[in-house]
């Protein structure tokens, strides 16, 4: 049995929920709450497994309610119903704890996915929240890669092919005997070389190869 509580400040939306819910032999409501406080003092003392808050505005102090009921409660898992969708918005809210997000293109069968999957300790989120959050991870790895190669078009050819040797456990030495430099200019590479790339230390180099494709493993 997955037992439900649903937080709305609108009594006519609480009721509309529940009729949506009524008649699931496994999902048992036991609780409706129009009250913030009286939700928070409710919960404290009631075994919910997965609470519903249907949000008109996504305001600084709902989000407060939501970071507050993960910390008094972390087992809850919390659904966010609302037409808000945007992506500022769902991350906010994901931020602040929530598990799963309807949007307004939900329907009773999202609602009822939703519920199983929270309680199965996944999160949830319909399809256009899924496709905004998606847009937004491609975005990001776009946006990444762009940098990354602005920060090679920052090294010379030649850090290029020291990079690529110390990347490859070449010592100092094999690197200075390879270019006919000294070993000091080679260390002078190396620290140019981090400079440019904002990097702390000779193992975020590598690391740094290795991503860019500049060496194999």
């Amino acid at each position: 049995m997955i037992d439900i509580a649903l937080f709305d400040e609108h009594k006519l939306v609480l009721e509309g929920i529940s009729g949506l819910l009524s008649g699931i032999t496994d999902i048992r409501i036991v609780l409706h709450c129009d009250n913030r406080d009286v939700l928070t003092e409710k919960l404290k003392s009631m075994q919910i497994h997965v609470l519903i808050m249907n949000m008109h505005d996504i305001s600084v102090r709902n989000l407060n309610l939501i970071v507050q009921l993960n910390i008094t409660i972390p087992k809850l898992k919390i659904l966010i119903i609302s037409v808000i969708d945007s992506e500022e918005i769902v991350l906010k809210t994901i931020k602040a704890g929530a598990k799963g997000f309807l949007g307004k293109d939900s329907d009773r069968n999202s609602l009822l996915e939703a519920i199983y999957t929270l309680r199965n300790g996944h999160d949830y989120y319909s399809k256009s929240i899924t496709h905004l959050l998606l847009n937004r991870y491609i975005s990001s790895l776009k946006a990444d890669e762009m940098n990354q190669n602005t920060d090679i078009g920052n090294l010379s050819s030649r850090q290029i092919e020291i990079l690529k040797l110390w990347g490859e456990s070449y010592t100092n030495q094999e690197i200075a005997d390879r270019f006919f430099i000294s070993v000091r200019t080679v260390e002078s590479h190396k620290n140019h070389i981090m400079q440019k790339l904002n990097l702390k230390s000779t193992v975020d180099m590598v690391k740094f190869a290795i991503k860019n494709n500049i060496i194999e493993i």
